[in-house]
């Protein structure tokens, strides 16, 4: 008997309950999600439901809701929006980090640093991003450049999102 014969007739004579199983129903999706804000000396969040995270990913800005797909995204200067109920949202300032995605409808972020972004003053923002600037077109040391790079780019990620708030 040749082995596609004998495959054959074992599936016809299998019980077709042990070959195809039983679907029931779905089991109740959550529609929140257990955010985690952590920073090195404090959690802002330790796994409070929330309905959705805006955040700034290295690769663009994503909105994050149950059931999202589990991701690992490094974090660039900008804002992280909490919205926790239908009309009520915290927004966050972070200067970096990590945002992990677990499949379990929870969301871990690893800040370097945030702030409430009422805590920030736009005037502030716009003469230490000048000052930066500055730094950055004139003749100093290509370290002084490569760190006013830096902070003009977190200052203008600040004055973005404070315009958009």
């Amino acid at each position: 008997m040749s082995a596609l014969r004998l495959v054959s007739s074992v599936v016809r004579r299998a019980p077709r309950s042990s070959v195809f199983g039983r679907r029931g129903y779905a089991a109740e999706a959550s529609d929140k999600i257990k955010l985690s804000l952590v920073l090195p000396y404090e959690a802002i969040f330790t796994s409070t439901d929330v309905v959705q995270v805006n955040l700034s990913a290295a690769t663009g800005d994503m909105g994050i809701l149950a059931n999202h797909v589990p991701s690992i995204e490094p974090l660039r200067p900008g804002l992280v929006e909490v919205i926790e109920s239908a009309g009520s949202s915290k927004k966050w300032f972070v200067s970096g980090g990590f945002a992990t995605v677990h499949p379990n409808n929870m969301l871990t972020i690893n800040a370097i640093e945030a702030a409430p972004l009422e805590k920030f003053s736009s005037e502030a923002v716009r003469a230490n991003l000048q000052e930066a600037q500055k730094v950055l077109s004139g003749n100093g040391s290509e370290e002084d450049k490569a760190e006013a790079r830096i902070e003009a780019d977190v200052y203008e990620a600040l004055q973005h999102a404070l315009s958009t708030k």
